[in-house]
């Protein structure tokens, strides 16, 4: 089982549509998948309609009281099941703080499911605690979007210096993501991606289809097989599957 890590310091950037997407693809190749949504918002959860099922809230689901499993429920994709969010997950880091080793837990959770599924999508909130730690110590990758701009460049050292620090051993990928290739700065910030080997080489564009997944409730490589942004996700999971090294 493989595990990839959707996160960054910064909200705002497409993080979600990106988990949900690469969810989807990996589904629809065949992979047994799981997407935990890890974000309080549960906008993950909201794209895939999957209603919350967390009985006792974050504090049952992390301290430990039962599998993960049991919070596990099937989406309308084949091959595709969803821990779905909740707002108790908002306080979650104090919860974790309480556990002797909150760096594991994640890891500890999924455990258990590693002969059920061949692939987990983990949709991290934005921000870097306790959980992003214990989401990035069992992940295999850790793909970081980021929109083109300095700021943003700031926001993938903050995660990059996070991980190093804490020693945790797995690689980040930042994304390009949101671009909209008509203002001059995304534009200038294409080719610095290009000679930066964390960057994946697929650049997300700002795209309607994208946007329309809150409405529509359908991941964009679906409602939307043949625009750009599909095609762009569709070489993003090419890039994942071969970085964790699915197999077939």
């Amino acid at each position: 089982m493989k595990v990839i890590a959707v996160a960054g310091a910064k909200g705002g950037v497409g993080k979600t549509s990106i988990a949900v997407n690469l969810a989807c693809l990996a589904a629809d190749e065949g992979f047994a998948t799981l997407l935990w949504d890890l974000d309080p918002q549960g906008s993950a959860s909201h794209c895939c309609r999957v209603e919350p099922h967390i009985r006792g809230g974050a504090g049952a689901m992390f301290g430990g009281k039962h599998d993960l499993d049991r919070y596990a429920q099937p989406t309308e994709i084949e091959d595709l099941d969803l821990v779905a969010a909740d707002p108790t997950l908002a306080e979650v880091e104090p919860i974790l703080s309480q556990r002797r080793w909150p760096a594991r837990a994640v890891r500890k959770m999924l455990h258990p499911l590693k002969e059920e599924y061949d692939l987990v999508v983990l949709d991290c909130p934005p921000g870097l605690g306790l959980l992003a730690e214990a989401a990035f110590t069992a992940a295999d990758l850790v793909v970081a979007p980021i929109v083109p701009s300095p700021l943003a460049l700031r926001s993938l050292e903050q995660t990059s210096r996070f991980i190093g620090e804490r020693g945790i051993d797995t690689e980040l990928m930042a994304v390009l993501s949101m671009v909209d290739r008509r203002k001059v700065l995304h534009r200038q910030m294409l080719p610095l991606a290009e000679t930066d080997d964390r960057f994946a080489g697929a650049a997300v564009p700002f795209s309607s289809a994208v946007e329309r997944m809150g409405l529509e409730q359908v991941p964009s490589v679906l409602a939307s097989p043949r625009s750009l942004g599909s095609a762009t996700l569709k070489q993003l999971w090419r890039e994942v599957r071969e970085r964790v090294d699915l197999g077939d």
